[in-house]
């Protein structure tokens, strides 16, 4: 086989001659056009091994076969590098936007801008999540508390005026004059008024801050440092640590000792906290009822606590339970504040998002 290819190869370059010369003018008009286009590509340099090969004297120089490797690219220049070689540039005390520093009220040319705007100075960027629970509340929650707690009022109908609980001044003396009313007798704690909810105040979280209280950590400061970890784990942030405001001789405090640490969650941390409670913590409580209903400041922030047993649910905790010692993992006072006024409201949003109650409400 190859003896004949060698053959029929050697006969192909013996006739190859003849047939550049074309017999008629057309051929030869035509042919020369071929071999105008072909000449002008340029030939590879001597130096590549397969130019120089007799083997591939009948081939085209364009061939892939035969064409040079690709240099080198150019580094391209980065925005930095093509900045730093400026010459003219603008000055940035005339064209460049700086916000005020200080608010110099709402008549001053020069108002500083939106927080959203990011050229402000209390710019935040996000939210760079959408979290369920948050979203389950403007899509379905709130429409649902102004349904549940729609009163009808048909038109005419006079509505009953807020007495005055603030006690007003006999004016037996001239320092009574423009003196702001004084409070109820027997100096009682003055709730705040339910006012019916409509559009403009559907109760909403504000906030969810958790508080862990340590008396054990003055002699054993490993309890300080894995309550951190797991306060950090489970919600995110870094907790505080708190202090003693007051010495207690029965345990053995003094004021000014480390023994507790809090964190305050807000936005979408504080719904992602809840939701970890609702969903996956509560469930989980063997021989739990429920928050009782009593709880509340009658100012619509309610609060519950969680065992070292329940925090240990956390998925943070419980997928790397070994890292934490269980006799190390503190217990957790969790109070929740909202925008409502009564704890009646309060208690109506939060069982909605699915905390569970028990026992005998309190207003």
């Amino acid at each position: 086989m190859a003896g004949i290819r060698s053959s029929l190869f050697k006969a192909a370059r013996s006739y190859g001659p003849a047939l550049s010369r074309p017999a008629s003018s057309e051929t030869s008009h035509n042919f020369s056009l071929k071999r105008r286009a072909s000449s002008q590509t340029t030939p590879p340099p001597l130096s590549t091994p397969a130019a120089s090969d007799p083997v591939f004297e009948d081939l085209e120089f364009d061939s892939s076969f035969l064409t040079p490797a690709l240099p080198d690219l150019a580094k391209v220049p980065t925005p930095k590098d093509r900045s730093q070689h400026k010459t003219e540039r603008l000055p940035g005390s005339r064209y460049q936007f700086h916000p005020p520093k200080y608010d110099r009220g709402p008549l001053h040319p020069i108002q500083s801008p939106r927080s959203s705007d990011p050229t402000a100075r209390d710019f935040v960027p996000g939210p760079f999540h959408n979290n369920r629970l948050r979203q389950t509340y403007h899509s379905t929650i709130a429409p649902d508390l102004m349904t549940l707690t729609y009163t009808h009022r048909p038109p005419g109908t006079k509505q009953e005026s807020t007495p005055q609980r603030l006690r007003s001044w006999d004016d037996s003396s001239p320092y009574h004059k423009n003196r702001p009313l004084r409070g109820p007798r027997g100096d009682p704690v003055l709730r705040q008024l339910e006012k019916p909810i409509t559009f403009r105040n559907v109760p909403v979280i504000r906030s969810v801050t958790l508080a862990a209280f340590m008396p054990t950590a003055i002699k054993e400061p490993d309890r300080m440092v894995i309550a951190r970890m797991v306060t950090q784990a489970i919600t995110g942030t870094v907790p505080e640590i708190t202090e003693v405001k007051h010495s207690v001789s029965q345990w053995n405090i003094v004021e000014g000792q480390k023994t507790g640490l809090k964190v305050t969650l807000y936005g979408n941390t504080a719904y992602d906290f809840l939701d970890k409670c609702i969903h996956l913590v509560f469930p989980r409580i063997k021989d739990w009822e429920g928050v009782k209903g009593s709880t509340g400041d009658s100012s619509g922030n309610l609060a519950w606590g969680l065992t070292r047993e329940a925090v240990a649910l956390f998925p943070e905790i419980e997928a790397n339970y070994s890292m934490y010692p269980a006799k190390l993992i503190p217990g957790y006072r969790i109070f929740v504040e909202t925008t409502a006024k009564s704890d009646r409201h309060a208690r109506l949003l939060l069982s909605s998002l699915g905390v569970p109650f028990q026992g005998e409400l309190r207003d």
